[in-house]
């Protein structure tokens, strides 16, 4: 579950018009939503407060072993308008799990953003700024956002604890995103570190009417794999990506590359998503599959391969959330998919039924939702367990991590989080 200041800063991405899911570093969001989630360890509380809407507080408590905790404080130029309590914080919006995208946003236009007063500009670049500072041991974090532009966002991180070698650390990154593609240059002050990343999306430019023409043979290999739909067609997204980084003082450096195909909302089947990565210097290959096989149910399986060593490594996981009820609502979405494929309609006696079946509603409230169960398992039994949720005004967090091989400690950490705001 995201931390309440993780949550704010979503909502400055909103606001502000970015979308964090066309980068490469979210290319494999689905999948490790589903199966890298973390298990609380010990039992830790926190108390947060949005006094404004552009000032944030929040305040944690922990005990593991010794008891520990942070202060943290965040600031946006740009007014947030969200729910702050936690009984009327939307659970999906603090809560990841498969990763529905849409249609690509056309960029706003630079002239949108400008501000005139007499015949000056007054308008200011949205910008954001985030500390947090952990005690006892005086490990400092923080953070400043800045939008550059329609299309260009700035993003400084800052470290500092004296368990770092140099004592602290910063990684500047600058991204751009105009849609159809978006880059991103990054410099990291641990061993010189300078990268560059990109991801780019077929189909058609959301900044033209029309996708521009692309070569024969990569339309054929897209309508293979997709079918009659299409890969860059309306019903679905294929996308491609690369890293590449060195570090200037070790002499070091590495790349991935990776694709993704994934279904748009307009898609009639099942939701999935399907990726492939590759680490051509480490030997790493990465295959995924994620699809939300119901209304409340999603599935996913990743398989990793060393072409080196051939060592492998299967994981599957699952998302179940957990409604409050199941009373009859608007069908008219099952009637019309029926009446698609065999021109019938459905006897009343058995709407219910095939609600709680076959039923996918992705604009179904958030009302009804009461919490998620999450389960991973590897091929080594390595089992995880979390569940989230809501309890009056408390958001929770509980998990546990077994190890099935392990008799003699079949249980590796157990833990829960609490979180309440206002």
């Amino acid at each position: 579950m995201l931390g309440f200041m993780d949550y704010v800063q979503q909502a400055f991405f909103t606001a502000s018009h970015w979308n964090p899911d066309n980068s490469y570093g979210s290319l494999t969001a689905t999948a490790r939503a589903l199966l890298d989630f973390p298990t609380p360890n010990g039992l830790r509380l926190n108390f947060s407060s949005l006094s404004s809407p552009n000032f944030a507080t929040s305040y944690t408590l922990g005990s593991i072993g010794e008891v520990d905790g942070s202060l943290s404080y965040l600031y946006t130029s740009l007014p947030l308008q969200i729910s702050s309590k936690s009984n009327d914080i939307p659970l999906r919006s603090v809560i990841r799990g498969y990763r529905q995208l849409h249609e690509l946003r056309r960029p706003d236009e630079p002239w949108w953003w400008e501000l005139w007063h007499q015949g000056k500009r007054i308008d200011r670049k949205n910008t954001l700024l985030y500390g947090r500072l952990y005690l006892p041991n005086s490990h400092l974090e923080a953070l400043y956002l800045r939008r550059l532009s329609p299309t260009t966002q700035l993003k400084i991180s800052c470290v500092s604890s004296s368990a770092l070698k140099s004592g602290g650390s910063i990684l500047v990154l600058l991204q751009s995103d105009v849609g159809k593609y978006s880059t991103e240059y990054l410099y990291s002050t641990d061993s010189a570190l300078l990268g560059v990343r990109g991801l780019y999306n077929f189909g058609q430019d959301p900044r033209e009417g029309a996708g521009s023409p692309e070569p024969e043979a990569l339309t054929n290999v897209k309508t293979a794999l997709q079918g009659k739909e299409g890969i860059g067609g309306r019903n679905g997204r294929f996308s491609a990506g690369a890293e590449v980084y060195y570090g200037l003082l070790n002499k070091s450096g590495g790349m991935s590359t990776g694709i993704r195909f994934t279904t748009l909302p307009s898609h009639s089947g099942f939701p999935y998503t399907m990726t492939l990565t590759l680490n051509p210097l480490m030997g790493n290959l990465s295959s995924t599959y994620a699809v939300k096989a119901g209304r409340s149910l999603a599935l996913c399986s990743r398989f990793d391969f060393n072409f080196y060593s051939y060592e492998s490594e299967l994981q599957v996981g699952m998302e179940l959330w957990r409604r409050r009820n199941l009373q009859p609502t608007d069908l008219q979405w099952v009637h019309r998919k029926i009446r698609e494929r065999g021109g019938w309609d459905i006897p009343a006696s058995f709407s219910s039924l095939a609600e709680k079946v076959e039923g996918i509603d992705e604009g179904s409230k958030d009302e009804d939702t009461a919490g998620v169960l999450k389960a991973r398992v590897n091929q080594d039994w390595g089992i995880g367990l979390l569940w989230e949720g809501r309890v009056k005004e408390l958001l929770y967090t509980a998990g546990i991590l077994i190890d099935v091989k392990r008799k003699e400690q079949i249980f590796r950490g157990v833990g829960l989080e609490i979180q309440y705001s206002s």
